[in-house]
């Protein structure tokens, strides 16, 4: 069985605060580059991802309610990328650069607070299974075409964005050919953080859906 939308949805979310984490506990200067690296990778192609795929559905199954929410929801990652946007090339030794970054999770947490309480529950509740599964299937493969770096003056109507995603997506992979991320063993530890962070909170989730 596949995963849902908002287990996809959901396991990204995780992994922003575990990269965030990782970000403070680094126990020098390149570490920390590395995972703000991998931060900026992983909430870039996110929230285009959404963009694109996630907040069409809502609109489409949701109506004028899900025309509002995907609204807010642009909003909200517009705050998120001009954060990211100061943040992804700034050095972690500029005394400006932990203000930002404990800012940008801010206004992050409030998106995510925004999408768990009130779009996810929504959107599942007139979704089957497999609409929900084929959806996320559609926001994952969006991420392997999407920008890996903040555009925050990109377009967010669908169809520029799609194609300012495709003039961006190059020039961002040529960067983050010369940019340091974590090695492979240092993603695997943080990927069972994530894995745990999800399943603390499936139940959650669950009940949440069912409220709605």
């Amino acid at each position: 069985m596949g995963e849902t939308i908002s287990e996809a949805i959901g396991a990204d979310h995780n992994s922003f605060d575990a990269y965030y984490d990782n970000i403070k506990n680094a126990a020098d200067d390149a570490a920390k580059v590395r995972w703000r690296n991998q931060l900026t990778w992983t909430l870039a192609r996110h929230a285009i991802s959404e963009e694109l795929t996630l907040y069409p559905a809502m609109e489409k199954h949701l109506g004028d309610i899900g025309v509002q929410l995907s609204k807010t929801d642009k909003e909200q990652h517009l705050g998120v990328k001009n954060y990211l946007y100061q943040v992804q090339d700034m050095s972690p030794t500029d005394p400006k650069f932990w203000p930002l970054l404990d800012d940008l999770m801010g206004v992050l947490h409030h998106h995510i607070e925004h999408e768990k309480d009130e779009d996810m529950p929504r959107l599942e509740k007139l979704l089957s299974r497999s609409e929900s599964e084929a959806l996320a299937r559609d926001f994952q493969r969006t991420k392997l075409i999407a920008p890996t770096r903040s555009h925050p003056d990109a377009p967010t109507e669908v169809h520029l964005e799609s194609l300012a995603g495709l003039l961006a997506a190059p020039i961002d992979y040529l960067r983050n050919m010369v940019r340091d991320f974590p090695t492979d063993s240092d993603q695997r530890d943080a990927d069972e953080r994530i894995q745990s962070r999800m399943e603390d909170e499936s139940n959650n989730t669950t009940e949440s859906i069912a409220a709605h």
